[in-house]
């Protein structure tokens, strides 16, 4: 007790910051990566919750809820002036039991002190004192929370403060050492014991007072927080000190993940980006870590992977992407970025990935599309060629090389093949269509009736053809054909089901072949012709033709 001499403190902070308890989030969204947000305080205790004009020892107070905190402290400081919650309202003379010696209401000025240095007012301000009128011994427990603190989750970087006061400098000073609980651990939040004494905030009415904050954040393991304060200095010559509104902060760091680009073709490349986000005091972090298993089908490429964090190091494989690194003093943001891709078309949504050290960030979405290839479709009822005249397409449907999709149809009631027959009512389509996913298709059909060609060869009451070339969500392109006849004779002859490319012959006219089905433009597009007939002459006579394709260039039309 009495006056001490100074010795150097490590950390000191200056103006004190006054916060709120806030309700911890367990999975903070922010607006804008690489813009630092404030801490949530997840405890605030100012020893004001229901206090009146009695002081009270601190193991006989409740905090506010919804923690409604209580406290102990080793019986040594709870003697000899120590451990009482005081303030400038509580009567002059020492409570029974204090053993002050005389020295109560300067006691009471370290509450005063520490009330007016946080911006509040000195005549009700309380605090707890250690104003040790009796050697406490050293390391001993001054003050230790009971009731577990609850975080958002397991493994947050913490940081602590608190003010803290102390008179009598020119004596023994206090050395007040303050713990982050987890369990049986004890993590300390300063690299040296606090003391007032030395390079103070402010000496307000003889007490020097500050606002200490630990030295760097600490990586809490565990998903509830306790906090220990024990006092290395035993001797009771000075030592003489109060503690005021501690603060334990989540200053935990923000994870953000953005694809470079809304949507890409399958198989090019979008940047996936994982930003690290400081909260906004920027103390250093280090150690914090992800695992981001990403979804099926979409691919990372492990070679090339980049980071702008410190100590960073990203272990990736094509099904999966860890970093782990460090922000250091005074860094917004850092970031780790790698291409992915994916083969088959659809949507990606990459989701919450591990995190140690870090808030879990919203779901990333990305969508594959097939390329947007070029329609081509063609249908018509009929067509000759010949020598020296022919005749154009009947009723042609044309969609022709265009990335757009549309539609075209025709019809005509009946058409005169001259010196080779007649066709009834003819149909046709063709098509060009976009799926929900993307994924093209081309298509065309035709629908010839009441077929009489050659005086009478080669007749039929109907003759549907159908060509389609259709994208697959790997951007595969596959085509099909074919072709429905209904009662065709040739030859008198009838013809039932007929496979692929059918060839018949007429005798001293000419041949035909039913169902002929080309494959066009390498692949991508297939060509059908219900009938193809060959005059010996030369001349070919086309019926109810179909005809699609997709892609760059386009064939010819048939």
């Amino acid at each position: 007790m009495g006056k001490t001499r100074s010795s150097r403190l490590t950390i000191v902070l200056g103006a004190a910051v006054v916060a709120t308890l806030a309700a911890p989030l367990s999975s903070p969204v922010f607006a804008d990566p690489g813009v630092p947000q404030a801490p949530t305080v997840v405890f605030a205790e100012g020893f004001e919750f229901g206090q009146g004009a009695t002081p009270q020892l601190v193991t006989g107070y409740t905090g506010p809820p919804p923690v409604s905190q209580q406290y102990t402290a080793d019986p040594a400081w709870l003697t000899a002036c120590n451990g009482w919650i005081t303030s400038l309202q509580n009567s002059p003379v020492e409570p029974p039991g204090a053993a002050c010696g005389g020295f109560w209401t300067q006691a009471q000025q370290l509450s005063a002190a520490l009330g007016q240095w946080a911006g509040g007012d000195a005549a009700t301000n309380h605090s707890v004192i250690g104003y040790t009128s009796a050697n406490p011994g050293p390391d001993k427990v001054q003050i230790e929370t009971t009731q577990p603190i609850p975080l958002s989750g397991a493994s947050r970087f913490l940081t602590f403060s608190v003010d803290a006061a102390a008179r009598g400098c020119q004596g023994s000073h206090p050395r007040l050492k303050f713990y982050l609980v987890d369990g049986p651990a004890a993590i300390p939040t300063f690299s040296s014991p606090i003391d007032p004494c030395v390079n103070p905030g402010a000496v307000i009415n003889g007490t020097s007072v500050g606002t200490y904050v630990s030295n760097s954040p600490a990586l809490f393991a565990g998903s509830s927080v306790g906090v220990r304060m024990v006092n290395g200095q035993s001797d009771s010559y000075g030592n003489d000190s109060a503690i005021d509104n501690i603060k334990i902060l989540d200053v935990t760091p923000q994870l953000d993940k953005t694809f470079s680009a809304a949507s890409a073709t399958i198989n090019s490349p979008v940047a996936l980006t994982f930003t690290v986000t400081n909260t906004s005091e920027l103390a250093a972090k280090t150690g914090w870590s992800f695992t981001d298993t990403l979804p099926a089908g979409l691919v990372a490429d492990p070679s090339t992977a980049t980071t702008t964090c410190d100590g960073g190091v990203i272990t990736a494989s094509p099904t999966a992407v860890g970093v782990s690194g460090n922000l250091t003093t005074g860094q917004t943001s850092c970031t780790a970025t790698i291409q992915v891709t994916a083969a088959q078309a659809g949507t990606y949504t990459n989701c919450v990935p591990d995190v140690v050290g870090l808030n879990v960030p919203g779901c990333a979405t990305v969508q594959f599309k097939v390329p947007a290839l070029a329609f081509d479709a063609h249908a018509h009822g009929g067509k000759v060629i010949a020598p020296l005249i022919g005749v154009a397409p009947i009723a042609p449907s044309d969609l022709t090389c265009t990335a757009t999709p549309g539609v075209d149809t025709d019809r005509v009631l009946n058409a005169s093949l001259p010196t080779l027959g007649s066709l009834g009512a003819i149909h046709t389509n063709a098509s060009g269509t976009v799926d929900s996913q993307g994924l093209r298709t081309a298509s065309a059909n035709s629908t010839t009736a009441q077929v009489n060609l050659l005086g009478g060869l080669v007749t039929a009451d109907a003759l549907t053809t159908t060509a389609t070339a259709a994208q697959d969500s790997f951007g595969q392109i596959t085509t099909s054909g074919s072709t429905v006849v209904t009662n065709l004779k040739v030859a008198g002859v009838p013809v039932l089901n007929p496979t692929p490319n059918l060839p018949i012959v007429i005798p001293l006219v000419g041949s035909v072949i039913v169902n002929e089905r080309t494959t066009i433009a390498g692949g991508r597009g297939v060509s059908v012709n219900a009938l193809h007939i060959t005059l010996l002459q030369g001349t070919h006579i086309v019926v109810s033709h179909a005809q699609a394709s997709l892609g760059t260039p386009c064939p010819p039309v048939g």
